[in-house]
């Protein structure tokens, strides 16, 4: 895709990912604010990223390694990250200029990359928002067994699913 590049966040991206993130989730209630979300990132930089299309800055997504069936709380600051098998998608937010170019799923691509150069065996997140469909679409399924922090609303949903091995044998980076 022409124009569109994934990169690392960094620290001059945080003024667009803070109003991106409050813009997606203000209204449900749902949005943590620059601190929680800064401490998303300081747990583990290289799982976080940028998505820059058509010239400017068009979403973000955070990861970051998490034990499996549990969650990071939206009213609380992560102190460090653990090493867990489980890599948790905790947010991952789109522009709305550059939504329904399977930019999402790109993201994600690249995600499942970084999360298998690190050795995790899967991937996990809360589906917000109506979202489920999206995330069982890209082979998330609903684990009911999991609790969620009351932060996430009552129609938040659990979702997991194992991070095969690279199709293709040649695991690297794209951007």
């Amino acid at each position: 895709m022409n124009g569109t590049r994934i990169r690392l966040l960094r620290e001059d991206d945080w003024s667009e990912v803070v109003a991106l993130e409050e813009r997606a989730y203000a209204a449900s209630g749902l949005s943590e604010g620059e601190e929680y979300l800064r401490s998303r990132q300081r747990a583990s930089p290289s799982t976080c990223f940028v998505l820059e299309h058509a010239g400017g800055f068009a979403g973000y997504l955070l990861a970051l390694p998490y034990p499996l069936l549990r969650c990071p709380d939206l009213s609380a600051a992560e102190e460090a990250a653990g090493r867990w098998d489980n890599l948790h998608l905790h947010d991952l937010a789109i522009a709305e200029r550059a939504r329904g170019r399977g930019l999402a799923r790109r993201m994600q691509r690249r995600l499942e990359e970084a999360g298998r150069a690190a050795g995790h065996r899967t991937l996990s997140l809360v589906a917000v928002q109506g979202s489920r469909a999206l995330w069982t679409a890209l082979g998330y399924r609903v684990r009911p067994e999991a609790g969620l922090p009351a932060s996430y609303g009552a129609e938040a949903v659990y979702m997991a699913r194992p991070l095969e091995p690279d199709p293709t044998g040649t695991a690297r980076l794209s951007s």
